[in-house]
């Protein structure tokens, strides 16, 4: 057997065979440059349609993702259909069903991803502006595309989250609703008229304008401490109107100027140092730390 003329023979035939399909692939290429212009076509239209509805704006994007996959679809299609002409919905439906298994191995991330993401868009809650905490992450949600979700954190730094990670494991919205509820820990001292104090420590916190007027201060006598009486002092106040941090920064002036006005004492814990196990030196016993 001539090994060398059979070669020849068999790289003949595949030249031969690419010249004769050139005109086809050129055809495909045509078929891709317009499916390009068309998708951007369809993004145009689908824009300007969202537009004059009330959806959401992450919904919004959603349906112009899909417009543009569903061109993008469409045109692959027909261009290979002009390489292939053979290439029919039937032998398509078979190839994939051959290698539908080994591309679902492989691009099993980018699916779980993609279908979460369609889902997370889809839901009510969770939409772009909204603070949550998802992963030991807290900050606010800037993006959400098909694959991952972006999260501007509140010290500044941006995580990206693939959208997989969110859609399966629990994810705490701050901002669900405008109002929340602070809170905070005020001592007084064992020989303070309890009642005045709680008197006076509501009307600090009602006296700041931040604190929800339509919603009750709680204040709770809760345990006798080491050098203190402790109330638990609870109020609200609307997250988006106003810094959640900064009200709180705010009730605490106003608590420390109201009790100071009414000669209230905060006291603060009193500890005895001692060295090397021995008592303390005279006149360092009531030392504060």
């Amino acid at each position: 057997m001539d090994y060398l003329k059979t070669l020849q023979e068999q790289v003949d035939s595949m030249v031969m065979g690419t010249v004769a399909t050139l005109p086809s692939i050129a055809v495909a290429l045509v078929v891709v440059a317009i499916t390009w212009l068309a998708a951007r076509l369809a993004s145009r239209i689908a824009t300007r349609i969202v537009e004059k509805t009330g959806i959401r704006n992450d919904l919004k994007q959603l349906f112009r993702t899909f417009a543009r996959l569903g061109v993008w679809i469409t045109g692959l299609l027909i261009a290979a259909a002009v390489v292939m002409p053979g290439l029919t919905p039937a032998s398509l439906v078979a190839g994939l069903g051959v290698g539908a298994l080994a591309i679902g191995f492989a691009f099993q991330d980018i699916f779980e991803n993609f279908l979460a993401g369609v889902l997370i868009l889809l839901r009510d809650k969770m939409q772009i502006g909204d603070v949550i905490e998802a992963e030991g992450i807290l900050g606010k949600v800037e993006k959400i595309t098909l694959r991952e979700t972006h999260i501007r954190q509140l010290s500044g730094e941006l995580t990206i989250l693939p959208n997989s990670m969110i859609f399966k494991n629990p994810v705490k919205i701050v901002t669900d609703i405008a109002l929340r509820r602070n809170e905070l820990v005020v001592g007084v001292s064992y020989d303070t008229d309890l009642p005045m104090a709680e008197a006076t420590i509501r009307k600090a916190v009602e006296s700041v304008e931040e604190v929800a007027s339509d919603r009750a201060v709680e204040i709770y006598a809760q345990e006798f401490g080491a050098s203190s009486i402790d109330f638990t002092v609870r109020w609200w106040a609307d997250s988006r109107l106003h810094d959640f941090l900064g009200v709180k920064s705010k009730v605490v002036f106003a608590i420390k100027r109201a009790l100071d006005d009414a000669k209230i004492e905060i006291p603060y814990p009193h500890v005895t140092h001692t060295y090397a196990g021995l008592p303390p030196a005279a006149g360092q016993e009531n030392q504060p730390t």
